[in-house]
């Protein structure tokens, strides 16, 4: 290595560094935005010093540096048009896409390195096998993860897609991805190994998510996040680079970890919801219980009102159905004028809720919510019994007490205590169910009062009509 080449490497082991220290900082609200800035920094010191790299050696054409600059300048314009216009509503789809453009990337560093090799069918084993698995791992992820985003979305649906000979087809396609490995490693300058290698993963991808239900996508996208790290990582094994193996197996082991304690929230094994078959999207009808239909007890603002501004202890429980509405901020102006009034104000965030981990955070932070008031769903459930009202906005299969009984699609799940608390209010357009298809038994409780309206309307009046019984 010359003089160059040496401060480059050195430049990529700190922006590794940097990565860990970012990805420690986002453990907390409070720190997270440092962690992301740090790591996002960092990054583009990797590209800087990738192009320095690349004009000191002098090995691209012109062509390839239009090629390059246009792609950049592509990539940084899609990048910006997303964190600006793209909706919090709509972020586990945009992640499904990063996943996507992850592990395509991953798999064409693999098929370019074997392709431009001077000398391929003389390549070890140290270069194949695991140019190998990154191809597998990444056109797995690229097309999974472009089948997950259209669930998400409503392109596809969002309910299980099942044909004849699915299963068995999603156990003769990983066994071909062993025999396709060994004929790569046997045979790196095959091209037949290489593209039966790409076409069977990419069919892979879609064969796998499409069976799963739409419940479950954050869970899958969440493990196709975890796939995208290992491409990578598989990738610099690829090119012997140290900071991109790093980089990778950050990703890898933190997606996986996140797929872990998704599953485990949700009460069931990764196994399980990868074989598929749950959630039956927004637009299945909801589950009809058998005999007499239930009873609810509808109820105005002003009913709601009473409660709240005469309470001593109030417990908001977010859902998608909030995020849907944007409704953040009203939320947190309607907790705020509680807060003010000596009312003990908190928020209970389910592990699930919304459509990926993290998103109430988010979206809470954004409405300038004290840290402090979000708790877990393990440190506020033993404060239920004592909360006056729990107010529930747009949270549905988290909250339903049927999950704690056996025999239906929820059974066993974690959910939040809401049904313990003194009295209960729910803000819903309506009495649709959630992901899962069935009926929520919180709904028909005698001490729940259905409030049915927009979110962000419900809140907007909510706030003004507190404001005049503590004005």
């Amino acid at each position: 290595m010359d003089t160059v080449s040496n401060a480059v490497h050195y430049v990529f082991l700190g922006t590794a560094a940097c990565f860990v220290l970012g990805l420690h900082l986002m453990n907390h609200p409070r720190t997270a935005r440092r962690g992301n800035a740090i790591s996002a920094g960092a990054m583009a010191v990797a590209i800087a010093a990738t192009v320095w790299l690349v004009i000191h050696e002098d090995t691209i054409t012109t062509t390839g540096w239009l090629v390059l600059v246009s792609g950049g300048l592509i990539g940084a314009a899609l990048g910006l048009y997303a964190a600006r216009e793209v909706k919090m509503t709509a972020m586990p789809q945009l992640v499904s896409l990063f996943n996507a453009v992850g592990g395509g990337a991953a798999a064409l560093i693999a098929v370019n390195d074997l392709l431009q090799a001077d000398h391929p069918a003389a390549l070890g084993a140290r270069v194949s096998l695991p140019g190998a698995l990154d191809i597998v791992i990444g056109a797995v992820t690229f097309s999974g993860s472009l089948v997950a985003a259209g669930k998400l979305q409503g392109v596809v649906s969002g309910a299980p897609v099942v044909f004849p000979g699915a299963r068995l087809l999603n156990v003769l396609l990983p066994a071909s991805f062993v025999a396709g490995t060994v004929w790569l490693v046997l045979s790196p300058d095959s091209l037949g190994a290489l593209y039966g290698l790409v076409a069977v993963a990419l069919l892979f991808g879609v064969t796998m998510v499409l069976p799963i239900g739409g419940a479950d996508m954050p869970v899958v996208i969440a493990l196709l996040n975890a796939f995208t790290g290992s491409a990578v990582a598989m990738a610099g094994f690829v090119l012997n680079e140290t900071a991109l193996i790093i980089a990778g197996m950050l990703v890898s082991s933190s997606g996986g970890i996140l797929t872990k304690l998704m599953a485990d929230a949700m009460n069931r094994s990764i196994a399980n919801i990868v074989v598929g078959g749950f959630g039956t999207g927004d637009s299945a009808p909801a589950a009809v219980a058998g005999g007499a239909p239930a009873q609810v007890r509808p109820v105005s603002a002003d009913d709601v009102a009473i409660q709240l501004a005469y309470a001593s202890k109030v417990i908001f429980v977010p859902g998608y159905g909030l995020a849907a509405a944007q409704a953040q901020h009203e939320l947190g102006d309607l907790a705020k004028l509680l807060s003010d009034n000596g009312v003990d104000v908190s928020y209970a965030v389910h592990p699930v809720a919304g459509r990926m981990p993290g998103h109430m955070n988010v979206l809470l932070a954004e409405a300038n919510v004290p840290y402090t008031q979000l708790k877990e769903m393990d440190d506020v459930n033993p404060e239920f019994p004592q909360a006056d009202v729990a107010l529930v906005i747009g949270a549905n299969d988290v909250t339903n007490p049927i999950a704690r009984k056996p025999g239906n699609a929820i059974s066993g799940m974690p959910i939040l205590d809401v049904d313990k608390a003194k009295s209960v209010v729910v803000i819903k357009r309506s009495m649709g169910h959630g992901y899962a298809g069935i009926d929520n038994e919180l709904y028909t409780d005698p001490k729940t009062g259905m409030f049915f309206t927009d979110a962000k309307k419900g809140l907007s009046e909510l706030k003004s009509a507190v404001g005049e019984f503590v004005g």
